[in-house]
C-alpha cells in the first residue's frame, strides 16, 4: 500500500491536534476545532487553509498558449498576463477530466492549478496531447506551498503581511482585482500572490518555494497573533463550498458530465477556436442538455448524502440524484446539490429518498448563499 503524500506543512498540522485524513492520496488536515467552528471562522472572519495539495503545472515554450487553447475549453488568448480563468479540460466525448485555474504568467508561460486527485492522469493526458506542440510541462506541485486565507478579513490580513511593493504603480494586495495576481518578495523568496476563492467569501492564495513555508507562516502571516486568522481543514472547505455552490471534482463533476449539464457554459468558449471535446459539447448545446445541475432544500436536519435518489411527488422512476448535501452552518438547514431532468423547474417540490422514506425538497437557485 502506497503511503500518502505530505505537504510541507504536515508536522505543523499535526502539532496543532489537526484530524488527519487520507484525501486524493494526501495526509491532509480535515479539521482542528470543529468543522463548524472553522466553518464560521471563514464567514465571519478569515480561515487559513494549507492547499499544497493541488496540482501547480506550468506551461513553457513556444506552443504553451496553443497547446492550452487545445486542452482548455475557454480561451487563453482574451487572458491577460497577470489575469487568472476557470476553465475545464474534457476529452473528445465532452466529459470533464478535471475542472482548473489557468494563470497567464506573462512571457509566454503559463500556470495551472488542477485538482489534486487528477494531478497525475493530467500529466498523462497532456504528454499525450503535446506530441505535436513546441511545450514544455513542469509539475511543480512538490517544490512549492500554497496557502489559501479565505474570509471577510483575508485581503486585509494579506495586505498587512506582505511588505510595500518596490515601485509606486505596483499593484499591492488590497488593490488586487478578482481573478488576478502579483509577484512579491519576501527576503530571498518570490512569492505569487492571488485571489480567488472556493468558500464563497474574499480569499488570497499564496504560493512559494517549499523551504520558505515556515518563515511565511510564522514571521510573515503572524499565525498564533491576534490577527482572526484560524487554522481551518477540509471538512469545512467542503460545508463552505457547497453553500457557495461550487461543484466538487468527483460528485458535481466527473468524466461522464459535461460542462454544459453541470451550468458552467461561462467557462466553455464554444466559438472561439478548436479543443478537445468541443464537437460532442455544440452537440449537447444544440439538442439541450437532458439534465442540469441544480439545489435543493430539505426539511428538518437529515442530510440527503452522495447517490441518494430523487423523484416526483408519488413518482416510481427516478428523476435524478443527489451529488453532495450537507446541513448548512449559516443557512442553519439541509441543502444540497443534485442532478435533475429537465425539465423540473425552481420553486418545485420533489422528493429525496432517504433510507427508503420519501422527505420532501424543494429545487433552489444556486449558490445558496452569497457574501454581502
Amino acid at each position: 500500500m502506497t503511503e500518502p503524500l505530505r505537504t510541507p506543512l504536515h508536522a505543523w498540522h499535526v502539532s496543532r491536534g489537526a484530524r488527519m485524513v487520507d484525501f486524493a492520496g494526501w495526509d491532509m488536515p480535515v479539521q482542528y476545532s470543529s468543522i463548524t467552528e472553522e466553518h464560521t471562522a471563514v464567514r465571519t472572519a478569515c480561515g487559513l487553509f494549507d492547499v499544497s495539495h493541488m496540482g501547480r503545472v506550468v506551461f513553457r515554450g513556444p506552443d504553451a498558449q496553443r497547446f492550452l487553447d487545445h486542452v482548455l475549453t475557454n480561451d487563453c488568448t482574451r487572458i491577460p498576463a497577470g489575469r487568472i480563468r476557470y476553465a475545464l479540460v474534457c476529452h473528445e466525448a465532452g466529459g470533464v477530466l478535471d475542472d482548473v485555474l489557468v494563470y497567464n504568467l506573462g512571457h509566454g508561460e503559463w500556470q495551472l492549478v488542477v485538482n489534486a486527485s487528477n494531478r497525475e492522469k493530467l500529466l498523462d493526458w497532456f504528454a499525450g496531447q503535446a506530441e505535436s506542440f513546441d511545450v514544455e510541462i513542469d509539475d511543480l506541485t512538490t517544490t512549492t506551498f500554497m496557502l489559501a486565507l479565505q474570509g471577510p478579513r483575508a485581503v486585509e490580513i494579506t495586505e498587512a503581511a506582505l511588505p510595500a511593493p518596490e515601485s509606486d504603480d505596483a499593484e499591492t494586495a488590497g488593490g488586487l482585482a478578482y481573478y488576478s495576481f502579483l509577484r512579491a518578495k519576501v527576503g530571498d523568496s518570490t512569492l505569487f500572490v492571488s485571489r480567488t476563492g472556493y468558500t464563497g467569501e474574499d480569499g488570497v492564495e499564496i504560493v512559494g518555494p517549499t523551504g520558505h513555508w515556515e518563515a511565511i507562516l510564522n514571521e510573515v502571516l503572524c499565525v498564533g497573533e491576534p490577527l482572526g486568522l484560524a487554522p481551518a481543514g477540509l471538512g469545512c472547505r467542503d460545508t463552505l463550498r457547497l453553500e457557495a455552490g461550487m461543484p466538487l471534482y468527483g460528485h458535481e463533476l466527473t468524466e461522464e458530465i459535461d460542462p454544459l449539464t453541470a451550468g458552467l457554459a461561462f467557462a466553455v468558449k464554444l466559438d472561439a477556436g478548436d479543443f478537445v471535446g468541443r464537437d460532442a459539447l455544440r452537440k449537447v448545446r444544440d439538442k439541450g442538455p437532458t439534465r442540469r445541475r441544480v439545489g435543493l432544500e430539505l426539511e428538518g436536519r437529515r442530510i440527503a448524502r452522495e447517490h441518494v435518489a430523487l423523484f416526483a411527488p408519488g413518482g416510481e422512476r427516478p428523476i435524478g440524484e443527489v451529488t453532495s448535501g450537507t446541513f448548512s452552518p449559516t443557512l442553519e438547514k439541509s441543502i444540497a446539490m443534485a442532478y435533475v431532468d429537465e425539465p423540473h423547474a425552481v420553486g418545485s417540490t420533489i422528493e429525496v429518498d432517504l433510507r427508503g422514506k420519501r422527505l420532501p425538497a424543494t429545487i433552489v437557485q444556486l449558490p445558496f448563499y452569497k457574501r454581502p
